[in-house]
């Protein structure tokens, strides 16, 4: 029986650990997304806030946002050996995993809800003004609504939202809706890019520099979300967590698919064209959507569910261009708005959830990051500002705040 158990732990740590680095590599596929879709001269910019973030969100999920996430009442959990494989007696824990695998597999979540950020504000805002607001968002406020829906702790000692019905999987709410929050309250502080509206309220298209980029990116996260959703499951030791594995990624890819294909016929509708941002940006809509739960839908129902999303972004980027909310890359609506309805979707499938749960959990999770991710964003402009000048602005970010180009042989005079 040990060396059951001991066999069934040892399988179960390798595969959150390679779930683990899955979720790691999307940070290669935001970072190949955002360059694709801004302006040449801002590249380098983007680059190095992909990689900053996913550095700071490691070490202040270390520091701080594990133990307040996990840690319950016991704040002095935050540098202690909680994510020590010794804090734990193997042979008691429920657990079939190493807790150093659960930190490994949780800060590359806060990495991605990060990450949703950092190409919602692209192009006109100050890199190190950024790179603050990272650390308020991985090491507080992403931990704060972690622990009251994965952390099981009562919101405020009001409610506690696994009562009330609500469930997030992988985390359509938790994670990509929370991240398209914090982007929406720094987009408001931060305002439009020159240039993208008019005086008479026309939207000017800025398109991307790099759409090959843009579409390896999109094929890097799908690939990744394998590891998001299918982590998720804990574990994939025994016949039931291996067959709800195997469920997890042939809904995942199937709400992939849906949404691309869903994106891609709105586009060709509404615009006459086949636009491949659509496409792109549709596939990741039908990803969001099924996070919130891909273990209980059919196939043929999560690729309606990604279909869904795919059709909804549309309308949500063309309806967002219209109040002018410049989001160059489309990440609020990818996440934000697409995240909500994931979660609005769990009902018709999970027995175990409840639509006033989900639309409590949902309010609450965007209430709680919109406003103190609000607060945190005029604080940081108050204090060292938030927005490059308009000369910078139109020469680029890259020279002003990383002091290179990413393709210097493309420079005009040169």
């Amino acid at each position: 029986m040990e060396t059951t158990f001991e066999l069934g732990y040892a399988l179960d740590t390798f595969y959150f650990l390679i779930c683990g680095a899955l979720v790691m590599w999307m940070a290669a596929g935001f970072a190949m997304l955002e360059a694709g879709l801004v302006r040449a001269k801002n590249t380098t910019e983007i680059l190095t806030k992909n990689i900053a973030l996913f550095a700071i969100a490691c070490t202040m999920y270390m520091i701080c946002g594990y133990g307040i996430m996990y840690g319950g009442d016991d704040w002095s959990l935050f540098l202690s050996g909680i994510v020590s494989d010794g804090a734990t007696d193997v042979a008691e824990d429920p657990a079939t995993y190493a807790p150093s695998a659960d930190f490994f597999f949780q800060v590359v979540f806060v990495a991605t809800a990060m990450s949703i950020v950092s190409g919602a504000v692209a192009e006109r805002m100050k890199l190190w003004a950024f790179l603050t607001f990272s650390v308020v968002m991985t090491g507080f406020i992403y931990p704060m609504e972690g622990a009251w829906t994965w952390g099981g702790v009562s919101v405020f000692g009001m409610y506690t939202l696994g009562d009330l019905g609500f469930s997030d999987f992988a985390g359509s709410g938790i994670v990509h809706m929370a991240g398209a929050a914090a982007a929406l309250a720094g987009v408001l502080v931060l305002g439009a890019r020159k240039g993208k509206y008019t005086a008479d309220g026309k939207v000017n298209a800025i398109p991307g520099a790099n759409l090959p980029l843009a579409t390896l990116g999109t094929f890097i996260l799908w690939m990744g979300w394998f590891g998001f959703n299918g982590g998720s499951v804990l574990a994939t030791a025994t016949v039931e967590s291996a067959n709800a594995v195997a469920v997890v990624f042939m809904n995942t890819n199937a709400a992939a698919a849906g949404g691309c294909i869903a994106a891609l016929i709105v586009a060709r509708i509404m615009f006459g064209k086949a636009d491949l941002t659509m496409a792109l940006n549709g596939a990741l809509a039908g990803l969001v959507a099924i996070t919130a739960e891909p273990s209980t839908p059919t196939p043929l129902t999560a690729t309606l569910f990604g279909a869904l999303g795919g059709v909804l972004v549309v309308f949500s980027i063309v309806t967002l261009d219209k109040l002018k909310i410049d989001d160059p890359v489309g990440a609020i609506s990818v996440h934000g708005v697409v995240g909500l309805l994931g979660l609005i979707l769990v009902p018709f499938t999970n027995d175990g959830s409840s639509m006033s749960g989900q639309l409590i959990g949902a309010l609450t999770i965007f209430v709680w990051v919109f406003v103190t991710s609000l607060v945190a964003w005029l604080i940081i402009k108050a204090i060292i500002g938030v927005r490059v000048s308009e000369e910078e602005e139109f020469e680029g970010v890259d020279i002003s705040e990383c002091g290179l180009e990413a393709y210097p042989d493309f420079t005009s005079g040169r």
